[in-house]
C-alpha cells in the first residue's frame, strides 16, 4: 500500500499539472465559445476518444499485462509488442476507408452540421501516431519505469497544453475544434520525441514475423479495449444528442462542463488505478490474494474519493466561476447527483479491473455493451422527464447497477 501511496503521490502530481492545462483550456474554451461550444466541443472529444480507442485497442493494457509479466527482458516482451502493431495496421487500413466515406454522416450526427466534415477527416487520418503513442506509454507502464511514464506525461501536456492553448485563442470554436482532433498526436509525438533513444525502442522489437500466441493473447485485449473505447464516447453522443433535442445547445454546455469538472478530478484516481492497480492485479494469481489486494484499494481510495466529492460540491460555485464564466452558474443544480454517480463510479471500476486484468473477456465485453445500453436508455427515458438533471439520475442509476453485477461476478472472474 506504501507503493501505492508513492505512485499516486507522483502520478498525483502529474495530474494536478493536467489539471491546471486543463483549467486553462476550459477557461478559454468558455471565453471563446461558450456553453454552446462546450457541447460541440464534447461531442468532438467523445468521437476522438471513441476512434482512437479503437486505434489503440492493440496499444494499451495488452501491452501493459504482457510488459509486467515479461519485464525482465526486452526480447520476451517484443511478441507481445510485435502483435500489437500488426493489429494496430490491420485496425487502421480496415477502419480508416469505411470512416473517410462515412465522415459527412459522422459529422451531422455529432455536430448536427455537415460543415464541420473536414474536423472528422482530421480525426480520422492521424490515428497511426496516436496508436505509436499509447504503444510508448503502456511500454513504461508495464516496466513500471513510473518516474519516467509520469516525467513523458507531464511534458506532453505541458507542451500539447501550449499548442492547444494557441489555437483557441487564434481561432476560436474552429481552433478549439482542431486542437481536441490532435491532441492525441500531439501526445504521441512528443512522447516518441522523448523516449526514442530508449533500449525497447530498438525497431527488431516491434517490426518482425509475429507470433500466434501473442497475437491470440494481444487480440483478446483488442475486443476488449475497442468495446470499452467505443461503448462510453458513443454513448456520451447519444445523451448529448438527446439533451440538445429537448433542452438546446445551450443546457447540453452545461452538463458538459459538470462532466468535464468530475473527468479531471477524476484524473488522479485513475492515473493511479493504471499504473498501479492494473499491472499489480495481473501479476497476482492467488483469487485470496487478488481479493485482499481489491479490499485494500477500497479502503484507501474510498474516503479519498468522498473527501474529494464533498469539496467540489460546497465549493461549486467557485470552480464554476474559476474555470468557466458566469454563464455557466445554472449548472450547480447538477453536481449533487453527478458525484454521487461518481462514486459509485469508481467502487464498480475497482471491482471491475480484474476482468481486464485477467482477460475474462466474455464478462467484460458483456457488461460494456449492457451497461452502456442501459445508460443511453435511462438517459432518454429520464432526460425526457427531468431535463436536464435526468441525464445524471440515469448516470447514478447506471452505476448503481453495474457495481452490483461486478461485485457479484468478481468471485468468477478470478478463479
Amino acid at each position: 500500500m506504501k507503493k501505492l501511496l508513492g505512485i499516486t503521490a507522483m502520478s498525483g502530481v502529474m495530474t494536478l499539472v493536467k489539471i491546471g492545462i486543463g483549467f486553462i483550456i476550459a477557461k478559454l474554451i468558455a471565453l471563446y465559445t461558450g456553453p454552446t461550444g462546450m457541447a460541440l466541443l464534447g461531442q468532438l472529444q467523445s468521437l476522438v476518444t471513441g476512434v482512437n480507442g479503437i486505434a489503440n485497442a492493440p496499444t494499451g493494457t495488452g501491452i501493459v499485462k504482457y510488459t509486467a509479466e515479461n519485464y525482465d527482458s526486452y526480447e520476451k516482451c517484443s511478441p507481445w509488442w510485435r502483435a500489437s502493431i500488426y493489429y494496430t495496421f490491420i485496425i487502421t487500413l480496415c477502419f480508416t476507408p469505411f470512416l473517410l466515406f462515412f465522415s459527412s454522416n459522422i459529422a451531422e450526427w455529432i455536430f448536427h452540421d455537415i460543415q464541420y466534415r473536414w474536423i472528422v477527416v482530421i480525426t480520422i487520418l492521424t490515428l497511426p501516431i496516436t496508436s505509436f503513442g499509447t504503444a510508448i506509454t503502456s511500454v513504461l507502464n508495464g516496466l513500471q519505469n513510473y518516474k519516467f511514464y509520469i516525467l513523458t506525461g507531464m511534458l506532453s501536456a505541458v507542451l500539447s497544453g501550449g499548442l492547444i492553448s494557441i489555437m483557441i485563442v487564434c481561432w476560436g470554436i474552429n481552433g478549439a475544434l482542431v486542437a481536441a482532433s490532435l491532441q492525441y498526436v500531439f501526445i504521441g509525438l512528443i512522447a516518441f520525441i522523448i523516449n526514442c533513444r530508449q533500449a525497447w525502442m530498438k525497431f527488431s522489437y516491434w517490426f518482425g514475423r509475429t507470433d500466434r500466441k501473442a497475437n491470440k493473447n494481444i487480440l483478446e485485449f483488442v475486443l476488449m479495449t475497442a468495446v470499452s473505447a467505443v461503448i462510453i464516447p458513443f454513448a456520451l453522443i447519444f445523451i448529448r444528442n438527446s439533451l440538445v433535442s429537448h433542452t438546446g445547445w445551450d443546457s447540453a454546455g452545461q452538463w458538459q462542463a459538470v462532466w468535464k469538472i468530475s473527468e479531471v478530478y477524476l484524473g488522479v484516481l485513475t492515473m493511479a488505478l493504471s499504473v498501479y492497480y492494473l499491472p499489480r492485479l495481473a501479476s497476482i494469481n492467488s483469487p485470496d490474494e487478488i481479493k485482499k489486494e481489491i479490499n485494500s484499494v477500497v479502503l484507501f481510495v474510498l474516503p479519498l474519493i468522498i473527501l474529494a466529492a464533498l469539496f467540489i460540491y460546497f465549493l461549486r460555485d467557485y470552480v464554476i466561476i474559476i474555470l468557466f464564466t458566469r454563464d455557466f452558474l445554472p449548472a450547480r443544480d447538477l453536481f449533487a447527483i453527478q458525484l454521487i454517480g461518481d462514486v459509485i463510479k469508481v467502487i464498480s471500476w475497482l471491482y471491475a479491473y480484474p476482468m481486464l486484468a485477467k482477460k475474462a473477456t466474455k464478462y467484460f465485453i458483456s457488461t460494456e455493451i449492457i451497461f452502456g445500453f442501459t445508460w443511453v436508455l435511462l438517459s432518454l427515458f429520464f432526460i425526457e422527464k427531468f431535463g436536464v438533471s435526468g441525464a445524471n439520475i440515469a448516470y447514478v442509476i447506471n452505476y448503481i447497477m453495474y457495481l452490483i453485477v461486478v461485485f457479484f461476478n468478481l468471485k468468477r472472474v478470478i478463479s
